[in-house]
């Protein structure tokens, strides 16, 4: 059995992003591991949503529908073995409410198709990029069972923000854009200062993918 060489995994990852955790963040969540679990499981039935809702909206995308189904079984999994983890752990389910992050990336979705389901598709490679990002950063400092699950969700985080990428690309190329290639690449680059400012600026409520802690 082949041993994975996760900071190479991670070096695509990383340079998608603008930025990596702040070193604030991961002491935060240390100190809140019920909190950080109970938002990791709504990330991932939110995720699965997400997914669901993009394959009915958009069923004419045939390459679309192949992927998400798969990403839908693939975030609910997860989601399962986070309550599992729960429970074990004594944590109850309790409501939460949700952070800045995902609503702060949303409001950059352009009003008219395809470019809508572009900054969507966009959007949903960097959320599942900073999450494979935060496993990562967090595996070496929680303790060995919770580290060795995160380390076990860099592989499939790591490929759905490939293949959001993969699909907005698609897309982009189905709509017979004009150039492609070059929208793709001027999203990305505006989400990511976007997200990166998400991340590195002070927020006073402490989730999954939350900035710097007050």
């Amino acid at each position: 059995m082949s041993t994975i060489d996760y900071d190479e995994l991670m070096k695509p990852v990383k340079g998608f992003l603008g930025c990596e955790t702040p070193q604030a963040w991961l002491d935060e969540a240390l100190k809140n591991l019920d909190i950080l679990m109970q938002d990791h499981a709504n990330c991932e039935k939110k995720a699965a949503g997400t997914a669901m809702n993009l394959m009915f909206r958009y069923s004419f995308f045939t390459d679309l529908q192949v992927k998400l189904a798969q990403l839908v079984r693939e975030e609910m999994l997860h989601y399962e073995q986070v309550l599992e983890f729960m429970t074990k752990r004594g944590q109850e389910w309790k409501g939460l409410s949700a952070g800045r992050y995902a609503g702060g990336l949303r409001k950059e979705i352009r009003t008219y198709e395809p470019e809508a389901l572009i900054d969507v598709l966009v959007i949903g490679a960097f959320v599942e990029a900073r999450s494979c990002e935060r496993f990562y950063a967090l595996a070496p400092v929680v303790d060995d069972e919770l580290g060795r699950y995160y380390r076990y969700l860099l592989k499939s985080e790591s490929r759905h923000y490939e293949d959001y990428l993969a699909l907005a690309l698609d897309v982009a190329k189905t709509a017979k854009l004009k150039n492609p290639e070059e929208d793709i690449q001027q999203r990305i680059e505006h989400i990511r200062e976007v997200e990166k400012n998400l991340i590195q600026s002070l927020d006073e409520t402490f989730r999954f993918h939350s900035g710097v802690p007050v």
